[in-house]
């Protein structure tokens, strides 16, 4: 497991939404509960936002879904406020239906949840037309709004966690409709540190601009190849107010840090605007 190096008598972590959402789940394997302050958020601006004030430590964010996708927002959040990446974590996606203790399933007529976690379940709610499924802020929120004003007829899709911190009842267990369902967060470090070289590490993300003209993009795949680097992810954004202008998130896989390195080097003549977000360790995958 990823140890962070902290001098301070606790490490704080700002997170999506509150206790028992799937952030703070991947956010104490990542770190370890020993000292660990977890702090709320109630979106992902603000997240980045308080990380970018020095109001946390560390700042963990999902980035992409093995079913869902990739979270655009997110990427664009990672350009504009510069905060260097410092690890990663995969962790496997249970999603659970739970609501009040003596309810069914049958007896449901709303569910609530955060969007990605409401497109994960969909095949499962097929059988129960009479369902509507509406988004929340988060999946856990949605426990604790249920808990909090004893909604009858109302269900979360959440974690167990947030089942049991809330004190609801599971009515259907791993709903999600693909079993191989893993989401991929970063961890984000405040914004005193600035992104380093980092020797030890064996993964790192890059961003770059590119003017749309054939075989640009062409020419940068095929540098990295040359040097033996991996492309594990390949994300496009347009650039605001420049038109047929992209920037590409990338992030690479090495063994010889040297190596990249000199692919490096080697690819930003060819580019505009190029960054290092961060160089780390490839993370681990929890599947418990």
């Amino acid at each position: 497991m990823n140890q962070p190096q902290n001098k301070k008598n606790h490490t704080r972590v700002v997170i999506l939404g509150g206790y028992g959402t799937f952030h703070e789940i991947a956010a104490l394997n990542y770190f370890g509960q020993e000292s660990l302050e977890i702090l709320p958020s109630t979106n992902f601006k603000e997240l980045f936002g308080a990380l970018s004030d020095g109001k946390a430590d560390y700042g963990i964010t999902a980035i992409e879904n093995s079913v869902a996708g990739s979270i655009i927002p997110n990427y664009q959040l990672l350009n504009d406020y510069e905060l260097p990446i410092v690890g990663e974590i995969y962790l496997r996606i249970y999603q659970n239906l739970a609501a009040l203790p003596g309810q069914t399933i049958e007896d449901l007529k709303t569910v609530y949840s955060h969007p990605m976690a409401i497109l994960q379940c969909k095949r499962f709610f097929d059988n129960y037309p009479q369902i509507q499924l509406i988004d929340s802020t988060d999946t856990a929120s949605s426990a604790r709004k249920i808990h909090n004003e004893k909604l009858s007829g109302v269900g979360a899709i959440c974690s167990l966690q947030a089942a049991e911190n809330y004190q609801l009842e599971i009515l259907g267990r791993s709903i999600e409709s693909n079993k191989k369902n893993y989401t991929r967060f970063l961890i984000l470090r405040d914004s005193k540190t600035s992104a380093y070289e980092n020797p030890e590490s064996t993964k790192s993300s890059v961003c770059f601009s590119l003017a749309h003209e054939i075989g640009s993009l062409a020419k940068i795949l095929s540098i990295f190849s040359f040097f033996d680097i991996n492309l594990s992810k390949i994300q496009s954004l347009p650039i605001i107010g420049k038109e047929w202008e992209y920037l590409f998130h990338v992030d690479l896989e090495y063994n010889n840090y040297l190596r990249y390195r000199q692919a490096i080097e080697s690819v930003q003549p060819f580019t505009g605007e190029f960054k290092i977000l961060g160089e780390y360790t490839q993370g681990q995958i929890i599947t418990e």
